[in-house]
């Protein structure tokens, strides 16, 4: 195959982090849109060392001709109803996509309808579509499913993330309710503005792989609260119900600024058991923007649809950086 042309649709830190990537790779940067208007109308390369100078940031991808693009990488939204209305134009101009929406990570539980006319729509063009990163698509569900691979059998998986939020994005502190008083963190529950997004598809994602079939899934969110009294993060539990097992699936999740012992756990109960840790725990921005430019050759290799992280296990390319 030729160069490829990459579309990058969403110029934020993980958007602009994983362009890096590609420029650093060799792949050509064909369009690129986002909707900021202190970014539209200006050259890509402003914000992005190594891209082409004539590639101008277009507040729409329907601009864009087909003949330019091979790929969109889309880095915008966490929610599946905030960007059904953005993947499907990008999938009907023939184009496969790889997405950071935590909830197109595994959206055929939650969301069967949708999951089903994008499926649709991405064979009937012939491309494909993926939703991955680190979390969800790979800490707490691709990681727990590949260690699962010497077990004969498996009666429960439990997760444990502890990461510290002063070494992640400002969006994702705020979206953890880091600096709120407990009452304003509450309503933003409440209001669905605080919260990680993406537990609940891990857990239907790891049922799935294990072809466990699930009874329900429970989550609960309380806040971390700090010394001065204002909240520091979150703490959320995301448990899957199989049969008679209230907790067949656990997934345990804290991200707080100034979190103590950041780790990441698995453990995995059955025969025989299992347990991993990665002490400090995995970088979440650097690991998905890694994890998004490491699954696009996988991808492109894949029969057409929607696809999931579990089938398309991504690893760093051969050979030494140079």
């Amino acid at each position: 195959m030729s160069r490829l042309h990459v579309l990058l649709y969403g110029l934020g830190p993980i958007g602009l982090g994983i362009g890096e990537i590609l420029v650093a790779r060799g792949y050509e940067i064909a369009g690129a849109v986002d909707i900021d208007p202190h970014k539209t109308g200006l050259p890509v390369a402003e914000f992005l060392t190594g891209a082409p100078s004539q590639v101008v940031i277009s507040p729409s991808a329907e601009t864009l001709s087909a003949a330019d693009v091979d790929l969109v990488i889309h880095s915008t939204q966490s929610h599946l109803r905030q960007v059904r209305g953005q993947l499907l134009p990008l999938l009907n101009a023939g184009w496969d996509v790889i997405s950071t929406c935590e909830e197109l990570a595994y959206p055929w539980y939650h969301h069967p309808d949708d999951a089903g006319l994008l499926d649709r729509l991405a064979m009937e063009r012939g491309v494909r579509l993926l939703g991955t990163g680190v979390n969800p698509g790979f800490v707490m569900d691709l990681l727990p499913l590949v260690l699962t691979a010497p077990c004969r059998e498996v009666t429960r998986v439990a997760v444990t993330r502890v990461a510290d939020a002063a070494q992640r994005r400002l969006p994702l502190q705020r979206k953890v309710g880091a600096g709120l008083s407990p009452e304003d963190f509450a309503a933003g529950v409440s209001g669905g503005r605080i919260a990680h997004v993406g537990l609940p598809q891990s857990v239907a994602m790891i049922a799935a792989g294990l072809g466990w079939r699930l009874a329900e899934i429970q989550e609960t969110i309380e806040p971390v609260i700090g010394s001065e009294g204002l909240v520091r993060g979150l703490h959320q539990v995301c448990t899957g119900r199989i049969d008679a097992e209230p907790e067949a699936i656990r997934l345990d999740l804290t991200i707080a600024v100034g979190a103590e012992d950041p780790r990441d756990e698995v453990r995995i109960e059955g025969r025989p058991p299992l347990q991993a840790t990665i002490v400090g725990g995995v970088q979440g921005d650097q690991a998905t923007c890694a994890i998004v430019a490491n699954a696009i050759p996988k991808l492109l290799a894949a029969p057409p649809g929607l696809r999931v992280a579990s089938e398309l296990p991504a690893h760093a390319p051969s050979g030494r950086p140079g």
